[in-house]
């Protein structure tokens, strides 16, 4: 009797789902939703489903979540009795029902704190930022703003874009991110027109029990969390920042503008490619560490933008000059009047010598006799110019200054290095977002009828993000202490990839099913791959076997 054969398609999903597991997030999940007997997926299956499919990058809706399952082993995946048909629309929109009714902050939370647990992380530092997300369908953009709120729900409607779409309804979404593993540990959905402003002072007194529960210090946020009330919430609840302060702020503006290019001297070095001055500053009662900081990447990138204006203004400059020295003035203060209002525009040119010279005019035509008197006498300019070039210089280093702000007074805790190197790490969180825009994720694909299901999806999102990063930390730490490499897109050894190029790496692997022996076998599994797997321990190994 011939042997059947079928092959099943799992890639790199087999990771995804050992490291769920180890998170232990569908334990979690169906601790706090206990699952009905009458249903086949619990809340937790559908959850895993839902991080499979957004991290198989296909471009899958939810509703054709059977579709993308129907040539994956779904049983090893996702649990014994699974089949591809049970993760309908019906299983998983029932289960983003049950993530909003418990409370999808709440929930994630609970996620966030056990796999820090599990990982053996000890965050000190988290990052706070938000973004939108472009959204299709009828919503609530009609329903007053105060009537939505008390509903619990957000508003789904037209505000600022980060995606530069503003005639799209949109929801918007916070995350915190903690600094090693770049692991979100909290989340929350906002309304499309929320103003950050507004959002981060709400999330003071939202999150902080939560980050301090989890050992959070130090929260970072960009200078949209700047504000007197938000500032006053984060000393309220005893929360230690670092944030930029925004230009527009008085003292700020004050102590660039007394900063000139001349003094760069008295800057001191901070790290590569930094100089920097603090002082104590009192904002919105609160005492602070200020630092003024010259970036020399800033400087360079200022200096070549302004010289390719340079030309073009200077060239504008002297013809408004050259115009002004033929024009004639009835008497000499006029002449200076005019001479002081060009000045005051002037930039990249310098008036180095004026001179006034005095031209007679004749009632008679030709050429004036010596004893001949002028019936009037006006005045004209005559100017030395010069190419100012300490204005370019005193412009760009205007342009490379930033202010950022501590309420950590103790340099011993929070050293000035510390304050710098840990701001530049809000791009952690950045590239969180830009991960979740990524259109081969679900983010591209926000269409539910249900609002509520919007902001659960949220969630979901969140926790591909917390697997994903999890997964990456997992793989890099691995790898660091087992001095083992991958190698990279040129092919050469690497021991810190990124995990979506270890998705990469496993891009062929398939399993064959021999239905007479009761075998499976895997192909197509690259040697570096599987000595990773190895590795990693048995829930990884036991994927592809």
């Amino acid at each position: 009797m011939p042997e059947e054969y079928s092959s099943q398609t799992i890639e790199h999903l087999g990771l995804v789902s050992a490291m769920f597991d180890e998170l232990g997030i569908g334990k979690v999940i169906d601790a706090n939703i206990p699952p009905d007997p009458q249903q086949i997926v619990s809340a937790g299956q559908a959850l895993k489903a839902m991080v499979l499919n957004g991290l198989g990058f296909a471009q899958r809706r939810l509703y054709l979540t059977p579709e993308f399952f129907a040539n994956k082993p779904v049983e090893q995946l996702l649990g014994t009795g699974i089949k591809a048909e049970h993760l309908n629309d019906d299983s998983l929109g029932r289960a983003l029902d049950e993530f909003q009714a418990y409370g999808i902050n709440q929930l994630f939370n609970l996620i966030a704190v056990h796999c820090v647990q599990v990982l053996g992380l000890k965050p000190k530092t988290a990052h706070d930022d938000i973004t939108s997300f472009h959204v299709d369908g009828k919503y609530n953009s009609s329903q007053a703003q105060n009537e939505v709120e008390a509903s619990g729900l957000v508003k789904i409607t037209k505000g600022y874009s980060r995606d530069s779409k503003p005639a799209l309804n949109q929801v918007a979404l916070e995350l915190i991110c903690e600094h090693q593993a770049n692991l979100p540990i909290a989340m929350r959905a906002l309304s499309g027109n929320e103003n950050d402003k507004t959002a981060f002072e709400e999330s003071v007194q939202i999150h902080a029990s939560h980050l301090q529960s989890l050992g959070i210090m130090c929260v970072i946020k960009d200078s949209a969390g700047y504000t007197a009330s938000s500032l006053m919430n984060l000393q309220e609840a005893n929360q230690k920042w670092i944030m930029r302060v925004p230009n527009n702020v008085k003292a700020v503006k004050t102590w660039m503008l007394e900063s000139d290019y001349s003094q760069k001297a008295q800057f001191k070095p901070l790290c590569e490619g930094y100089t920097y001055q603090t002082r104590i500053e009192d904002y919105a009662g609160i005492e602070q560490r200020w630092y003024l900081i010259h970036s020399r990447a800033a400087y360079q990138k200022e200096f070549e933008g302004h010289f390719k204006r340079l030309s073009r203004a200077s060239q504008d400059e002297i013809k408004a000059l050259e115009a002004l020295m033929r024009l004639e003035f009835s008497c000499e203060s006029d002449a200076k009047a005019a001479l002081a209002r060009v000045k005051k525009k002037l930039v990249y040119t310098k008036v180095l010598e004026v001179r006034l010279k005095q031209i007679q005019h004749f009632n008679k035509a030709g050429r004036p006799s010596k004893t001949q008197k002028a019936t009037r006498v006006t005045i004209q300019l005559e100017l030395c110019l010069a190419s100012q070039a300490d204005a370019l210089q005193q412009i760009t280093w205007q342009g490379s200054l930033f202010v950022l702000g501590t309420n950590e007074l103790d340099t011993a805790l929070l050293t000035d290095q510390m304050v710098l190197a840990e701001y530049k790490g809000q791009q952690k969180v950045e590239s969180g977002f830009q991960f979740l825009k990524d259109p081969m994720f679900l983010a591209s694909t926000i269409f539910l009828k249900k609002i509520e299901r919007v902001m659960a999806l949220l969630m979901v999102m969140t926790v591909c993000l917390l697997v994903y990063a999890a997964l990456e930390y997992r793989i890099r730490r691995t790898l660091e202490q087992h001095q083992v490499t991958l190698p990279d897109q040129k092919g050469k050894p690497t021991k810190s990839p990124t995990a979506r190029w270890v998705f990469a790496l496993m891009s062929d692997v398939h399993l064959l099913c021999i239905a007479g022996q009761k075998k499976v076998l895997t192909l197509n599994l690259k040697p570096s791959v599987r000595v990773l797997l190895e590795l990693l321990g048995a829930g990884y190994t036991s994927a592809y076997p």
